[in-house]
């Protein structure tokens, strides 16, 4: 798994040291408003797992999120391919509560776009976010993504935005 920085960020492996704040955060209704949470820690385990075995299945996956100074993990991000289309690059990013607002989505989602269209050449670049998550739309915006439309998530409809 690679790792990457940016100016205040490092993106890196998820380790065990990293789950209890992942299934806390997945077991929060504040924090999984817009996902299909909340989960619980049996839950979040599987998705825990899975977002790092992706990377072994297809070369993307799941980054933890950590601050360079201090080492507080302030959530995950991803660059990842669906089972659905293994040609179309999806980047998706949760920030934990307490970090929401310092523009860390951002940074650490334009560091995972940069390596997925340095890495593997995406001719696309999808982003799936739930109408009223205003804060992940923002962030889309700033990495120049563009609303396309709603499609079926799951049986749910949510905005794609595409780069």
């Amino acid at each position: 798994i690679p790792r990457l920085t940016t100016a205040r960020l490092l993106l890196r492996e998820l380790q065990m040291r990293d789950f209890d704040a992942y299934a806390a955060n997945l077991a929060d209704p504040a924090a999984t408003k817009f996902t299909s949470g909340p989960h619980d820690r049996r839950a979040a385990w599987r998705i825990f797992a899975a977002q790092t075995g992706s990377w072994l299945l297809n070369g993307g996956g799941w980054w933890a999120v950590e601050q360079r100074e201090g080492g507080a993990v302030v959530g995950t991000v991803g660059a990842f391919f669906r089972e659905t289309d293994d040609t179309l690059v999806e980047l998706g990013w949760t920030l934990y509560p307490p970090y929401w607002g310092q523009g860390f989505a951002t940074e650490a989602s334009a560091a995972a776009l940069q390596y997925a269209l340095d890495t593997h050449g995406a001719r696309q670049v999808i982003a799936h976010i739930s109408a009223g998550n205003l804060a992940s739309v923002g962030v889309s915006k700033h990495l120049g993504m563009k609303y396309e439309g709603d499609v079926d998530f799951y049986g749910e409809p949510v905005g794609r935005y595409v780069l």
